[in-house]
C-alpha cells in the first residue's frame, strides 16, 4: 500500500515505462499470437492494459480522458501502445493532482469492501505487472525478442 503520493509516482514511471516496452515489441503481425486457441492474445492483452486503468481511476474517483474504448480492439500494434502510453501519463498527471499523501489512507468503497487508496493504487501496478508478465511469454512464443523490464532478458546477456 503507498503511504506517500512520490513513492506511487516513481514505481509508476518505472513499471508504466517498462510495460510500454513490453507493448511497443508487439508487432501488427503478431498481435492474435495466444498461448493457444482461446485464451487471451497480445492485442486484448495490450488493450487491456490500456484500458484497463480507467477501472482503477474510477474507484479512486478519478476520471480519465485519455482512455479508449475497452470494446473495441484495435487494428495495430502502434494504437495499443499510443492509447496505453496516453493513459499511463495521466494517471501520473491525475493522481499527482488530486492526492496527498494523508489521502492515500482514506478508504473507499472497491466493490462494498472499504479500501484505502494507496491500495488500489498498489493493486494497479500489480495488475499491470501480471499481464505485462503473460505479454513476455506471448511475445517470446511469437518468435520477438523480449524487453528487459525489470532486469536484463536472456537476449540482453546475450547468452
Amino acid at each position: 500500500m503507498y503511504r506517500k503520493v512520490e513513492d506511487f509516482l516513481q514505481d509508476w514511471q518505472g513499471a508504466s515505462a517498462g510495460t510500454l516496452r513490453v507493448l511497443e515489441a508487439v508487432t501488427d503481425e503478431t498481435l492474435d499470437q495466444a498461448i493457444v486457441k482461446g485464451h487471451n492474445t497480445l492485442r486484448w492483452l495490450g488493450w487491456h492494459l490500456a484500458t484497463a486503468p480507467a477501472y482503477f481511476a474510477g474507484l479512486l474517483g478519478l476520471e480519465l480522458n485519455n482512455v479508449g474504448d475497452s470494446g473495441k480492439l484495435p487494428s495495430t500494434a502502434k494504437e495499443i501502445a499510443e492509447g496505453y502510453e496516453a493513459v499511463s501519463s495521466e494517471i501520473a498527471e491525475k493522481v499527482s493532482l488530486a492526492f496527498s499523501d494523508e489521502s492515500l489512507t482514506e478508504e473507499v468503497d472497491q466493490h462494498g469492501r472499504p479500501t484505502a487508496r494507496g491500495a488500489i493504487l498498489r493493486t494497479l501496478i500489480d495488475h499491470q505487472t501480471h499481464h505485462r508478465g503473460q505479454m513476455t511469454v506471448l511475445l517470446r512464443q511469437a518468435g520477438l525478442k523480449v524487453p528487459g523490464v525489470m532486469g536484463p532478458t536472456k537476449e540482453d546477456l546475450g547468452k
